[in-house]
C-alpha cells in the first residue's frame, strides 16, 4: 500500500501544478511555454485546470484511504493511460506545424505514471491473495 500511496500522491501533485497553470496563466502555458497556437477563448482552459485540481483532490483523498478504498486507483490507472493515449495520438496526428515535443512529453509522463500505478495496484494484489 505504501508504493500505491506515494504514487498517487506524486501523481495528485502533477495534476494540481497543471491545474493551478491551466487556470491561472492559460494563454501563456499553452502558447509560449508549449508553443501552441492559440485556443481562442482562455474558459476552456480555464475550466480543465479547475477540474485538474479537483482531480488531484480526488487523488488524495483516494490516498487518505487507501486501505478501504485502494481499488479506486484503477480509475486513475484509466485516465492515465486514455490521456497518454490522446496526447500521443495528437503528437502523430496533430496540427501542423506546431511543435510535437509538448504531447509526446505528456504522453510519457502520463503512461508512466500509469505503469507506476499498475506495478502498485499489482503488488497489492500479490499480498491480498491468498497462498
Amino acid at each position: 500500500m505504501t508504493l500505491l500511496k506515494r504514487v498517487l500522491y506524486w501523481q495528485a501533485a502533477l495534476w494540481a501544478f497543471s491545474g493551478v497553470a491551466l487556470f491561472t496563466v492559460p494563454g501563456w502555458l499553452v502558447e509560449r511555454v508549449l508553443d501552441q497556437p492559440p485556443v481562442g477563448d482562455d474558459a476552456w482552459l480555464r475550466a480543465m485546470g479547475a477540474m485538474a485540481l479537483v482531480l488531484s483532490l480526488l487523488m488524495v483523498l483516494v490516498a487518505h484511504h487507501l486501505d478501504e478504498a485502494w481499488w479506486w486507483a484503477w480509475a486513475f490507472v484509466i485516465l492515465e493511460g486514455a490521456t497518454a493515449a490522446i496526447f500521443a495520438l495528437n503528437a502523430t496526428l496533430g496540427t501542423p506545424g506546431t511543435a510535437a515535443w509538448p504531447w509526446w512529453l505528456l504522453a510519457v509522463v502520463n503512461a508512466l505514471v500509469g505503469a507506476m500505478e499498475l506495478v502498485a495496484l499489482g503488488k497489492i494484489g500479490l499480498e491480498r491473495s491468498p497462498v
